[in-house]
């Protein structure tokens, strides 16, 4: 089984980033991925992207399943937004993209909702890549402020920072790597041999990058069966709590 961590659906009509859920799941057929977490993109107003993210869960029971993303800056009370959806909604994660916001991860504002999800018993996945905001070091400065939150660094520092993605994880135990949109197989064997596969989780970032590519690179990385077995679904499944 596939389950893919990290994809979006959302609308942006007339353009590429126009993804609506079944963009999405002729991708995922292509791929032979049974589930998809689904989030929208950064810096969309977050009670309107959290409810059509919950309207495309809803329309495909079984498929997808609800992550928050939040923009710090628009919002006056995130955390009960955060609440609203784990806890009304039935989502099971946080995600954050602090380069639609500006703002630094261990930031008092970005702290308070984090430890919120760590009290509500779900990860935070953050767009981890090459950004100002985005880096690997800056995201564990606030891993090791909010230890009670488990941190899912998305993109695994991108094209140029997978070493400070493994020196992070290394280094804070809350801290997991995703493998979507960063082009290594050579550094998801890496990661995999110095963290153990219980902490690296196979994603996508579909529609933008084709989950069958992404799914086909997790395969040249020279894993176990039971290795892939934990990247392609056993992770994810037990951060969900299934």
């Amino acid at each position: 089984m596939i389950i893919d961590a990290h994809t979006h659906v959302h609308r942006v009509p007339g353009s590429f980033w126009d993804s609506p859920p079944e963009r999405l799941l002729a991708l995922m057929e292509e791929a032979g991925v049974e589930k998809s977490v689904i989030m929208s993109y950064g810096g969309a107003p977050a009670e309107v992207s959290i409810d059509y993210i919950d309207e495309c869960v809803r329309k495909y029971p079984g498929k997808f399943i609800g992550y928050a993303n939040i923009n710090l800056a628009e919002e006056k009370d995130p955390c009960g937004l955060l609440r609203h959806a784990i806890e009304d909604l039935g989502f099971k994660g946080l995600k954050l993209h602090p380069v639609a916001y500006h703002m630094l991860p261990a930031h008092e504002s970005s702290l308070e909702l984090l430890k919120e999800a760590g009290r509500l018993g779900v990860p935070a996945l953050f767009h981890c890549g090459d950004e100002e905001y985005t880096m690997p070091l800056q995201i564990a400065e606030a891993a090791a402020l909010a230890p009670g939150t488990t941190f899912i660094l998305g993109h695994m520092g991108g094209y140029f920072h997978c070493a400070d993605a493994l020196k992070a994880a290394e280094h804070h135990a809350n801290i997991m790597l995703e493998t979507s949109a960063m082009p290594y197989p050579s550094v998801i064997r890496e990661a995999v041999k110095l963290l153990g596969a219980a902490r690296v989780i196979f994603a996508s970032d579909g529609p933008g990058c084709p989950p069958h590519l992404d799914a086909e690179k997790v395969r040249c990385a020279g894993l176990s069966s039971a290795e892939e077995a934990c990247l392609f679904h056993g992770n994810i499944e037990r951060l969900h709590g299934a």
